[in-house]
Order: C-alpha cells, then structure tokens, then sequence
C-alpha cells in the first residue's frame, strides 16, 4: 500500500473535478483550486479529526480557506467524502453530480466559502482577501479559552499574503502563543494579472515568518511526504502553549497535474471543449504516472473529534446598573448626576462576564479608554479579554473567528478606528457572525482631539445594513446611540442577547443621566424624553442633551416639542410616524454625525408613508477642526441648541 499514491490519486480526482465544475458554471479559479489539491486531500482524507456527517461539530479540527477563490478543491472533497450540506430540512450529503451546480443561484455552492448559504463545514465567509487567518487564530483562541484540543487548519495564497491583515494575524498567532494554529502558505507563484511579487516569494516568506516567531517548514506542496511530516509536526507541538506555532510555505504549481493551463493568464478562467479535454487527458497521464503503486484496498481514515462537552442554559438577567455599580463600589458615581456612556460599557460588560461564560471581550489597545478594561481587570474574567494592540482589521475577524465557536465576542475601539475594519465587519456580516462591535469617543464632540480621531461616516455606513435583511431575516445590523449610562448599559445587554450583529456609539464626555433602573430599551425601539404638539425633535446621542435644551427654549418662544431618544436604527416606522402625525407633521432630525445616518432613515420612512410630512435634517455639514470644548464643536458645526430653535421656526414659518 502507498499513502504518496493515494494523496496523488485524490488529488488528481479533485483537480479533475474542479476542471469540470468550473466548466459547468462558465466561472471560478480551477488552477488556484488545483495547487492546493495534495494540501486538500492531506488534510480532509487524513490530518484533521471531523465528521462529514457533522462537519460543524463543536469540537473537531477546522479548515479556513482564506484563498476563498480556490473553494472547487474543498468542494471536491466533500463530494468525495459525502459531506453534509444544506439548511433546514434540506440537510444531504453532497453528490459529485451536484458539483455542476457550482455558483448557481439555488446551489449551496457558493463561488466563494459561505456557511450561511448551506456549507457549515466552513466557520467564515471568505474570499475578500486577507482576513481567514484572523478568523482561523480566533477559532483556535476559543478553543484556548474552552480547554478545548481542537486545532486550525488556515491555506492562505502567496499573493494573498501582501495584505496587511495577514502580519496582523501572525503577530496575534505569536502574542497569544496559538500552537494550536497551522498556517499553510500556498505558494503557486501567480496572482491575477501577473506573477506575485519577490517579496511573496516562498525563500522571502519563510525569512518573515521566521522573523515573526514561527517554526517554518518548507515544503513541495505537491509531496504527500513531505506535507505529511510538516501536518505531523504541527500536530505534535499543536497542544504546546509554550512552543512556536508552526508555519508550512508549501511551493505549488498553479494548474497542476494539465501543464497547458499552467502560468499566467489562467486565473479565473475555467477552460471549456478542446481545452478542457486536453487538461482532463493531461491529469489522466499524470494519474498513470503517479499511482502505478497504488493497491485497490488504498484508502484513508478520518479520525473523528473528541467528544464535545454539554453546554449548560443559560438564563441569567443582567442585574440592574445600580447593582453592579454597588458591586464596584461605584454607585456614589451615580448619585453625581452624571456617567459617560463608554464607562458605562465597561461596567455592562463586567456584569455580563458575570452572568454569561460566552461573552469575550476584544480591544485594540484602547481598553483604557473604551472601558473594556474593567472587565479585563476582573481577575475571573481576564482569560476572556482578548488584547489585539493596534490592529483593529484583525480584531474583528478574530471576533468572527470566536463567533463560529460558539462565543459572543464585543469588539471594542475608538469609532473612528473601526472605520479601518469596514471590509472585516461586511464579510463577519456575511458568514453570520454573532459580533458586537463598541465604537467610543464618537462624533464631533470630541472637540479637541479634531477629526481625525472623530468618527463621522460610521452611522450612515452602518445604517446601509440596516436597510437589508440578514440571512434569519433580521436587519442585517442595528446600530445603537445610548444618551446616556442607564441607556448604554442596558443596551449592552440587549446586544448579548440579540444573536446577530449590533454596532454601538459611546460617548468620551460624562453625560447627564436621563434615565433610571426602571426604564426597558430594545432594539428597535426609542423613547419620548418630552411630549408636545407643534414639532418632533428626534435625536440620538448626545444631540438628545442637546435636543433637552431646545425643548426649554422652544418652551418660552411658545412652541411645544416632543423630544424622541432615538437610541436604535432601524426603529418602529410607525410608532415615529404616529408621533410626528400628531405634531403637526413636522420633524427635525438631530445627529453628531455626517449626513445618511438618521436624518435618511427618517426620510425613508415619511416617504413611505405617502403623507405630508416635513423633515428638516441636522447634522455635520463640514469637515470640522478642533476645537476646545464640546459645546464649540456644536457651534462650528450648527449643531447647538440654539441652531436646532433656529430651525425649527424656519421649518414651522415662525418668525425667529
């Protein structure tokens, strides 16, 4: 018997298979699929403990095709090995005739990996280049986290590989000491238009990742042999905390096994009639070539995952803040009158450590100001706080990463810096990611600091995915701006609870208290601070502080305000419209802010009404500068009260 033989002679059926699965859809990347085909059938048929038959199971080995274009290879597999797939009651083994259905509307086969479409053997949407390893290294920190065996599987191209995401996961595979993580290099020299840069080459990545901490292996990826020994040595240091990780740059060829679709311009080219029969014939001859040795009883065993342990209910409440606050011996604070939201934060997420084993904490070195530091300071809790340093791109795949392995993860930095991870939180948003995502220090009122650290697109950003359903039919994200503590902190525990993703704004500056124990927030929903009749005022944030003072100076200029805290979008459309209906129709929209945050979703809402309404939309207009204090701020930025009275008598036609 001949393992080499039979590794080629799989191999050689998933090239052949993803030629012709390509061909079928007229689309895909059979030569990327192809140079991973050995590495593939090494891991799937051999390396990994898992079941096609639970090929989610909670505690089995992982794969992250982080080179989500060469996927035909892994579907390959699974049709070989009858892998299951599909939702719902339509859960079957995968045939080889449903290759043929790759891409199709209606296949499970999506021409990149996605496990919200039926395929849950893999944990992250991927194919937007650089970010499986992070998900890959956050898989392998929850299993840390859980006492949990299970090891990590990452292919990652070589092209791939220049994105900046890729050092930041390699940097955090080396900080968190994650042996449990193999990344495999997949070095077949080509890109899209051109030959990968030298930089990318297999002598240069190995000199990085020798310099990054890893133990390097290199490899013919093509091999059996040698990807063996390199898989076994992983496997060996796998549970060692205390040893390097282990990295495989593995030299491929692009195409192999049909040297006529080898080189450059094949990429994302399946080849159809004369060309395809010539690469399937080529493939045959190499099979010839190969498996000469190869005994009909050649065969090979999976090895199935540990048992995963039960998972307790759990049915706790999140305490009320006063409660926790007593607990930190903080509750003095409260009798001041006033608590910034961002430490409010801080303090939900230590009472849900609490209550809540799943909830982990994610920051990008900003915990002392994001607050996430006190739950990172609760010596029960520290083993969930998971410090990413300035990397916020990976920290939010990472967080995807946990997610699949059944964590909560809140992911924490400045508003601003999230911006940098917009790609990471679409594609988290795509693999069906339980994430939450805590954007402090947000909008102009930050003053001082000036706008390169004032987050003023995010809200109009996030708001897009709320005009979209996710795949259980939710909105795809809710975004959330407490006004103030007793609002962020329950909100936060909302978001615990809400298993899909939620972005939250928190404020740097203490704000007045305007709420109690008492009061009940949900997604969804928003709050009425003051009831009046001639206009709506409906603010989020700190505009609804802003909005309070208004209120009163509208009071004495004889026009009634009703106040909105509209602390979630998307809202009750017809709930707001009711309101506005009865003042008269009139609205004006209060936001921190640039434009298409929600000012737009208001709009949106008046428009499907079909009714009269008139809304007039107050937000930041300018690139603003900095300045010394917050209420400067909303003066460069027409954003004070007086600017909103100013308004409003314009919108009603009343002399200011």
């Amino acid at each position: 018997m001949s393992y080499e033989a039979a590794v080629h002679a799989q191999a050689i059926e998933l090239c052949r298979l993803s030629l012709e699965m390509t061909a079928a859809s007229g689309s895909g990347h059979p030569t990327s699929a192809m140079s991973i085909s050995h590495i593939v059938t090494s891991l799937m048929f051999s390396a990994m403990r898992w079941s096609p038959d639970y090929p989610s199971y909670p505690s089995s080995d992982r794969l992250v095709l982080s080179e989500g274009h060469a996927v035909p290879a892994v579907y390959a597999a699974m049709a070989t090995l009858g892998v299951v797939v599909g939702k719902d009651d339509d859960r079957h083994k995968l045939t080889v005739e449903e290759l043929n259905g790759l891409r199709d509307w209606h296949s499970v086969l999506d021409g990149h990996p996605n496990p919200m479409e039926g395929v849950d053997f893999f944990d992250a949407a991927t194919g937007s280049l650089g970010q499986g390893l992070s998900a890959a290294a956050g898989i392998a920190k929850a299993a840390r986290i859980d006492g949990s065996d299970r090891r990590v599987y990452c292919i990652v191209g070589d092209g791939e590989a220049r994105e900046g995401q890729v050092a930041e996961a390699l940097d955090f595979i080396v900080d968190h000491q994650l042996s449990n993580v193999c990344t495999i290099f997949n070095c077949n020299a080509y890109g899209q238009a051109d030959r990968v840069s030298g930089q990318q080459s297999p002598e240069v990545l190995t000199h990085k990742l020798q310099a990054f901490g890893f133990e390097v292996i290199s490899i013919d990826g093509h091999a059996p042999a040698q990807i063996k020994d390199a898989l076994d040595r992983f496997i060996a240091v796998s549970g060692d905390e205390n040893t390097k990780p282990v990295a495989i740059v593995a030299r491929t060829v692009k195409g192999w096994g049909a040297p006529s679709m080898q080189g450059g311009g094949w990429h994302g080219k399946p080849a159809t009639g004369e060309a395809l029969q010539k690469a399937v014939n080529e493939l045959g001859e190499r099979r010839i070539e190969l498996t000469s040795t190869l005994s009909g009883t050649d065969e090979f065993t999976i090895q199935p995952p540990a048992e995963a342990p039960a998972k307790a209910p759990n049915d706790a409440e999140l305490p009320p803040l006063s409660h926790a606050m007593r607990e930190m011996d903080m509750e003095h604070v409260l009798q001041s009158g006033k608590f910034a939201t961002r430490r409010a934060y801080g303090v939900a997420l230590r009472a849900l450590g609490k209550i809540n084993p799943d909830v982990v904490v994610l920051d990008a070195d900003v915990s002392n100001s994001t607050f996430a530091e006190t739950f990172a300071k609760d010596a029960s809790l520290a083993d969930r706080f998971v410090e990413c340093k300035i990397a916020e791109q990976n920290m939010v795949s990472v967080g995807v990463g946990m997610s699949a392995a059944g964590k909560i993860p809140f992911c924490s930095t400045f508003a601003k810096f999230m911006n940098r991870a917009y790609d990471q939180i679409e594609m988290g948003m795509n693999s069906g990611a339980n994430i939450k995502l805590v954007g402090s220090h947000c909008g102009i009122t930050l003053a001082s600091d000036g706008p390169s650290q004032m987050s003023l697109p995010d809200v109009a950003w996030f708001r897009s995915f709320a005009t979209m359903t996710d795949h259980n039919g939710n909105p795809g994200c809710y975004i959330l701006q407490p006004a103030d503590a007793y609002a962020a902190y329950a909100l936060t525990g909302v978001m615990a609870e809400y298993e899909s993703m939620c972005y939250m704004r928190t404020i740097r500056a203490e704000t007045e208290l305007l709420y109690s124990d008492d009061h009940v927030f949900n997604l969804g929903g928003f709050e009425t601070l003051a009831q009046g009749r001639d206009v709506v005022l409906a603010a989020s944030g700190i505009m609804v502080h802003e909005g309070n003072k208004a209120v009163e100076l509208l009071d004495k200029a004889g026009v009634s305000a009703t106040l909105l805290d509209m602390y979630s979008i998307p809202f009750d459309n017809d709930k707001l419209l009711d309101i506005v209906a009865q003042n008269g129709g009139f609205v004006v929209s209060l936001e921190d802010n640039y434009g298409g945050g929600l000012g737009s979703a208001i709009a949106d809402a008046l428009m499907e009404s079909g009714d009269g309404f008139e809304l007039a939309q107050m937000h930041v207009t300018r690139i603003p500068k900095s300045a010394k204090t917050a209420d400067e701020m909303l003066q460069m930025c027409g954003l004070t009260a007086q600017d909103i009275v100013n308004r409003v008598m314009e919108l009603l036609g009343v002399p200011a």
